[in-house]
């Protein structure tokens, strides 16, 4: 009964051919929650709602985000709206007050509903406001989602990484074009990093005066085109990895898809006791790169920024805990543990199929 650690795309490909190597009743997926934010007073949960959706079988699978065939009305309303009220253009980061008061899931990671930078469905949404409401209502990350996996039927276990909020916030360089941006105050660090930068009234501002933001800002708003200081996963010092995530951890085997290693698997493993559960349990990871070239995304620059080479080897290096690895045919990387080779890229359930089954028989070299 496999453990699948998932966040961006990386793994949920990997699960769409993994029915038929692992019984989908047996396999949990435990999903990274460092990318949550909260738009407009309500959560969204990009990296267990790719699995949901996915597993659902609605997933826009053009875009890996969303619903597929959804309508924006509400998303284009409200962008109507700011447009006629003349609102300055977003991402509009609550102020640091705000960040932390009230529903605590959602701290450091509050951003205004005016100039709503990420295109939210009207389904997606609805997915969103159910989630927050529930939680409203007294009930866990954990709980909320096993209630949303029963509505979409999913066929797999899926897990949030953590009951308690965790942020992972990109710092950019001051050489950065994007950090010279100032529009206020860097809401939430003003009074750890600036004690002198000004809040703009009644607006939140962006964090781009200290050159800190939100991941969901320098991924979906700024494209990635930020030149990187360094990764922050803010309260994953506080966090606790849930008793069910330990226990699935632990209960192994555990299998670490193609994901970012820094923005999508980091957060997890920087929570208390997760690393260690790894270290005492059979773990096979696929790499994200071929050598030293990235299949998709920022990871290459996210792991340079965070003193990580960005290859093969820095992915294996920082995954310590694994016991083997999953390569491309085409990466002649030497490692120190062993090596399952195949074609890596996945375009379709076949190609996940044939990487699914790869780390079958990497698990097998372990286990041997």
């Amino acid at each position: 009964m496999p453990t699948f650690l998932s966040g961006g795309t990386g793994t949920p490909k990997l699960l769409a051919g993994a029915a038929d190597v692992f019984d989908p009743a047996e396999t949990t997926v435990v999903a990274n929650t460092g990318d949550d934010v909260e738009l407009g007073g309500f959560l969204v949960s990009p990296d267990l709602d790719t699995v949901l959706f996915d597993r659902g079988g609605v997933l826009d699978r053009e875009f890996w985000w969303g619903i597929a065939g959804d309508t924006h009305e509400t998303h284009d309303e409200l962008e109507r709206l700011a447009d006629r009220a003349g609102l300055d253009p977003g991402p509009r980061y609550l102020d640091a007050e705000a960040q932390t008061n009230g529903r605590e899931i959602a701290r450091w990671r509050r951003f205004s509903a005016a100039r709503e930078f990420m295109t939210i469905g009207d389904r997606d949404r609805a997915v969103h406001l159910l989630r927050t409401s529930l939680l409203d209502e007294g009930r866990t990350l954990t709980e909320v989602t096993r209630t949303l996996a029963d509505a979409f039927d999913l066929d797999v276990t899926l897990l949030p990484m953590s009951d308690d909020p965790v942020a992972t916030l990109i710092h950019a360089s001051e050489r950065s074009d994007d950090a010279e941006r100032a529009s206020g105050e860097a809401a939430g660090h003003a009074s750890e990093r600036s004690d002198d930068a000004e809040r703009a009234s009644g607006e939140a501002a962006s964090h781009a005066s200290e050159g800190v933001m939100h991941f969901q800002e320098f991924w979906v708003e700024r494209r990635a085109d930020v030149e990187i200081a360094d990764v922050e996963f803010r309260g994953a010092a506080e966090a606790s990895a849930t008793d069910a995530v330990l226990d699935a951890l632990r209960d192994g085997p555990v299998i670490v898809g193609p994901s970012n290693p820094v923005t999508s698997i980091g957060p997890l493993i920087a929570l208390d006791g997760v690393r260690e559960a790894l270290h005492e349990t059979a773990v096979v990871a696929v790499s994200p790169f071929i050598e030293d070239e990235v299949f998709s995304g920022p990871a290459d620059d996210l792991m340079r920024a965070t003193g990580r080479e960005p290859s093969t080897a820095g992915v294996a290096a920082a995954y310590d805990f694994a016991d083997a690895f999953v390569l491309d045919t085409a990466d002649t990387t030497a490692l120190d543990r062993p090596v399952v080779r195949t074609d890596t890229r996945m375009d379709d359930g076949a190609d996940a199929a044939r990487v699914a089954r790869a780390c079958a028989e990497a698990l097998e070299t372990v286990d041997g």
